[in-house]
């Protein structure tokens, strides 16, 4: 059964190894890009710093502003970022293993315990271009001062991969997997673009979420199923539910 990844590299290959230790044969074709921006470091003292994704490790890496926050507490809004972080170098990670919400709590808990300012402490927060929340504005309402730095975003892959597009047409393709809004408007846009909308479409579409899943159905997709719980190992376990098991 081959299985289509839409979400950018490098996090496609972790899920082209998943779907191949269940079984499945994955195609990849990520419908967005990373590309770092161009920041200039504000050379400002800042109690600890804010990363939400590991594509701004990615963008911080080799930046001269590296050598003086590594060891600033480094807020990440997961693990993954989490061991991001630390292969690059920075060595007071704390990870609240969640989502944005979850992140907002750890630094005002942080900070309660004395771990950094309580009031008015200085955070950097190294963002994407593309941000679903106002992190900034939740912190600052805790008395927290932040910064933003954009230093890169995700450009939309306007099509297929000719691999993909052929697949589609001669029916070679048995799901797709979304794990995000714009990944998944991108897949739309692209089948459109390429001619293979109807067939793309009428495919099971494994999303990771129901705010992902919506835009397939506006689209018109005609299966959309959605994980029991926003995490990779619930996507792939839909795509096991949705795929019956003697086609497999």
């Amino acid at each position: 059964m081959a299985v289509l990844v839409t979400r950018p590299a490098p996090d496609n290959q972790r899920t082209a190894a998943a779907l191949l230790a269940r079984g499945y044969r994955a195609l990849l074709s990520p419908m967005l890009r990373f590309e770092a921006l161009a920041f200039q470091d504000d050379g400002l003292a800042y109690d600890g710093i804010i990363l939400t994704s590991a594509n701004a490790v990615r963008a911080l890496v080799h930046h001269p502003a590296m050598e003086r926050l590594v060891d600033l507490p480094t807020f990440t809004v997961g693990e993954q970022t989490a061991e991001a972080a630390r292969r690059a170098g920075f060595r007071n990670v704390i990870s609240a293993k969640g989502d944005a919400e979850a992140l907002n709590e750890l630094i005002v808990e942080t900070a309660v315990a004395g771990k950094i300012k309580k009031n008015g402490a200085a955070l950097c927060y190294f963002a994407g271009a593309d941000r679903a929340r106002d992190l900034s504005g939740d912190l600052s309402a805790h008395g927290f001062v932040v910064t933003t730095h954009t230093v890169y975003r995700m450009a939309a892959v306007e099509d297929l991969s000719p691999e993909v597009s052929s697949a589609f047409a001669s029916g070679g393709i048995d799901a797709v997997l979304h794990y995000s809004r714009r990944t998944a408007r991108a897949f739309v846009d692209a089948a459109r673009i390429d001619g293979v909308e109807i067939s793309a479409l009428a495919l099971p579409q494994c999303c990771i979420s129901d705010a992902v899943a919506a835009v397939l159905r506006e689209a018109g997709a005609a299966q959309v199923i959605v994980a029991r719980t926003p995490d990779e190992d619930a996507v792939i376990e839909t795509l096991n539910r949705t795929i019956q098991p003697s086609l497999r």
